[in-house]
């Protein structure tokens, strides 16, 4: 499975692009799972459902499950937050993997920068960062710098970058 990071300051836009990038790199044939790194506190499920009400009474996991979907919820209860490699041993291989944050951690990452954010660039002390999307000129930034409006292009750079080959309906396979 191919790994490859969108990093960037919050309010950079990442969610913005990842949600882009999705349904192009998908309509070019390639399976492509997300992983999103949550700051502190986050809960997906709501106080009174039965899951909420396992989690809260102890458990350790809680799976849901429906036709539609299931759902695996693992409580740390304490427990160092896990890294991204024991995370992504969890999931099911696909094409690609695209994760959103992680921006310290060491994959190959792309990192999404809006100078209106006032934040400096991420990519000028981390050589892990490969590339830039943003919506302005960035000469300082010593990588590709990517309009981030040109989600075909960014795709293509990720394709390439990874070392994808050409998906069925996008050339040979």
């Amino acid at each position: 499975m191919k790994i490859f990071g969108l990093a960037g300051w919050s309010g950079s836009g990442k969610t913005t692009l990842v949600m882009s990038l999705l349904p192009e790199l998908i309509g070019r044939g390639y399976t492509v799972s997300t992983v999103k790194h949550a700051h502190h506190n986050f809960d997906i499920d709501k106080p009174g459902k039965d899951s909420y009400e396992h989690r809260r009474a102890g458990a350790t996991e809680v799976m849901v499950s429906s036709a539609n979907r299931w759902a695996l919820m693992h409580e740390n209860r304490g427990a160092t937050e896990p890294d991204l490699d024991a995370l992504v041993a969890r999931m099911t291989p696909v094409d690609l993997l695209l994760v959103e944050g992680f921006k310290r951690y060491g994959h190959t990452k792309m990192e999404v920068h809006r100078p209106t954010t006032g934040k400096e660039l991420l990519c000028v002390n981390d050589a892990r960062i490969v590339a830039v999307a943003s919506d302005a000129s960035l000469p300082q930034a010593g990588v590709p710098v990517l309009d981030l409006n040109d989600v075909p292009a960014i795709a293509d750079f990720i394709i390439a970058h990874v070392g994808l080959k050409e998906s069925v309906s996008h050339g040979a396979a």
